[in-house]
């Protein structure tokens, strides 16, 4: 760097970032634990095929702590969930992990190979694991068995497998434990082994809108009473549930009866003990089985993550008190902890996903696995939250990124080109930590304005629920609301703005377009939902085949607005020229329905490029795809707003 910047048009400044680099992305690192001193997790590899590798911290550094090609990863809802867990905190007894190739349970131990513990399914990915916990010689835990390779059906059990190996080949040796449900958490089994409770929730419900807590109690021949609900149901979503670690017996739960996730304590006589209620989320949505945000200590006191908008590390005494320990980061991930100290995933505005081992009680944390030095933090922008006000004066909230580069500034005179990133939830949201695909676009002097549209999780009930029914109305207007937002304040032009998203992210990119045609002057659609009845009809998998419901209502009752709220509607309106990225073998989001827009559009004179790519489903993986997808977008923005794209 030169030390002084030049001036140059926004959008054209050079830039070290290249799309191969924003295709790299950061290292996606998960499911941390602990086996008896030593931190793991597991860590997807794109060069091996996003294989997800079983890796351990040692005094030598980080290693792999399977044999070579182990992939621990479960496809249980599709999204996946807890897919390993330590035998005991002597890490001589090994763990149990779920290989992605079979979908079988697996036990390992130190100077072993892998021996299975389930049996196999009637195809690879018949019968799907997730969500251990030991009990005597077995491992209980979640089983989903679906009845067909798409996964549009499946029924779900708690189930027991001898740690012993004998059900690997007699699949009469697997103890089915309860169900009840149609769909369920793995179960949580009281210190001392006389109780278990489970999470469970029914269609058309997803997590976050009702959830069941279940008990039963623990026979001595290894059965379970007849199960019964000690708390959720109606409108309460009870998304974690943990027994007190120093032997008390107490119950916990993250549950949210006054529209925030916070944590309570599911009292013997009935009821529940609210212990720090804020109006803030000590949890999140319940997308992957097995997803933690509070952890009981030794001591009694509780580790928690929480916050608004972001998830801060913090820990909850029993008289109520919570003290943040979480320094600078301001996202932290996949908690774990021995009792006393905490590993996670942590990030923030300047920081990428790191691992760390944080002891609370010192405020020593010691980095475990750092980011990889990329060379470009100098180019990235540092996000600020940012709150807008919609015309009925709801909250509207959004992550800024600046455009950003120490070698090049814009002229006085002239205001940058924005992009509007629209997340893919709809119910989730996005992070404000440093982001390498957004980098790309800012360090060329491109801002970029991140939408927490109605619907996003880290808001509360209240903001989740705006979205429902409303999908196609909410999340367009939410959009418009946050780019309008920023005209007003004078850091953005009316006639430079553009709008990206994939998946449910696409379809709000694209209702946009017809929603809003005076707004965005362009698109970046990225294999989209554009057809809700299609949608709807065709099959998805059995986690989200009734997601509609919520989102727009239920079938058929609600037919005229699965019509008028799908991108499809708003064709005729669309003038903004767009490029529309799909994968040829998504079977969430089939070409089909991108190629109904494109049919809808004939002769109308809207100008769009359609790039499709063999081999890729729902989301792309592939490098080379990720490239020519962000070369694309770049090259169509800088046509339309009027700049000749940085290098």
């Amino acid at each position: 760097m030169s030390g002084q910047r030049r001036t140059a048009p926004y959008g054209s400044w050079p830039s070290p970032i290249g799309a191969e680099d924003a295709a790299a992305g950061e290292a996606l690192v998960e499911w941390v634990g602990f086996v008896g001193a030593e931190v793991w997790w597991t860590e997807v590899r794109p060069e091996e095929g996003g294989r997800a590798a079983l890796v351990r911290h040692t005094p030598a550094g980080v290693a792999e702590a399977l044999p070579p090609g182990w992939d621990v990863r479960t496809r249980v809802i599709e999204y996946g969930g807890r897919p390993w867990l330590p035998l005991s905190r002597d890490a001589e007894d090994g763990i149990v992990f779920t290989h992605a190739a079979d979908q079988r349970v697996y036990r390992w131990r130190p100077g072993t190979d892998p021996v299975p513990l389930s049996p196999a399914g009637a195809w690879p990915g018949e019968l799907r694991y997730a969500d251990f916990a030991v009990h005597g010689d077995e491992v209980w835990c979640l089983r989903e068995a679906v009845s067909d390779e798409a996964a549009l059906r499946a029924v779900r059990h708690l189930v027991a497998l001898p740690l012993d190996g004998s059900a690997h080949d007699d699949p009469s040796a697997v103890r089915e434990l309860a169900s009840g449900h149609d769909f369920l958490t793995g179960p949580r089994i009281e210190p001392g082994g006389s109780r278990v409770v489970w999470l469970g929730w029914n269609h058309p419900a997803m997590p976050w809108d009702s959830t069941d807590l279940m008990s039963a109690s623990i026979t001595a021949d290894g059965t379970l009473t007849e199960p019964v609900r000690l708390a959720g149901g109606g409108q309460e979503s009870i998304t974690q549930v943990e027994w007190a670690a120093d032997g008390s017996g107490r119950l916990y739960a993250v549950t949210d009866p006054q529209g925030w996730w916070n944590v309570h304590e599911i009292l013997p006589e009935g009821g529940s003990r609210e212990l720090c209620g804020r109006a803030e989320e000590f949890g999140d949505a319940m997308w992957r089985i097995g997803l933690r945000w509070l952890l009981p200590l030794d001591d009694g006191g509780l580790a928690v993550l929480h916050g608004v908008g972001e998830r801060r590390l913090g820990v909850l005494t029993p008289d109520g008190r919570l003290t943040d320990c979480s320094g600078a980061a301001t996202e932290w991930f996949f908690p774990a902890t021995d009792g006393r100290r905490i590993a996670a995933v942590s990030a923030g505005p300047d920081q990428r996903r790191t691992v760390v081992l944080t002891d609370p009680a010192s405020g020593d944390t010691e980095v475990l696995r750092a980011p990889a030095d990329a060379g470009t933090e100098a180019w990235a922008s540092t996000p600020h939250r940012r709150t807008y006000r919609g015309p009925d004066g709801e909250a509207v909230h959004a992550h800024v990124y600046p455009p950003t580069n120490p070698e090049f500034s814009g002229p006085e005179d002239e205001l940058p080109p924005w992009l509007v990133f629209v997340h893919g939830g709809p119910t989730g949201r996005s992070y404000l930590t440093l982001n390498q695909e957004i980098n790309y676009f800012t360090s060329r002097g491109i801002g970029v304005i991140d939408v927490q549209y109605g619907g996003s999780t880290g808001y509360g009930r209240a903001y989740r629920e705006r979205l429902r029914e409303t999908w196609g109305v909410t999340d367009v207007r939410d959009c418009a609301t946050a780019i309008r937002g920023l005209i007003a304040d004078g850091l953005a032009s009316a006639d430079r703005v553009a709008i990206r998203g994939g998946s449910a992210g696409g379809w709000t990119a694209a209702a946009s377009l017809g929603a809003e045609p005076d707004l965005y002057r362009a698109a970046g659609i990225y294999y989209p939902v554009l057809d809700a009845v299609g949608w709807r009809t065709q099959g998805t998998h059995d986690f989200e085949s009734r997601y509609l419901d919520g989102l727009i209502g239920p079938w058929p009752a609600a037919k005229d607005r699965y019509e008028a709220q799908s991108p499809l509607a708003g064709a005729s309106r669309i003038r903004a020229p767009f490029v529309l990225l799909q994968g040829l073998d998504d079977t969430v989001c089939p070409p089909a329905q991108a190629e109904r827009l494109l049919a809808l559009l004939d002769g109308s004179g809207v100008a769009h490029r359609y790039l499709t790519f063999e081999g890729e489903g729902h989301g792309f993986r592939r490098s080379a795809t990720v490239v020519a997808s962000l070369q694309a977008e770049l090259e169509l923005y800088g046509r339309v707003l009027g700049f000749t794209p940085g290098t």
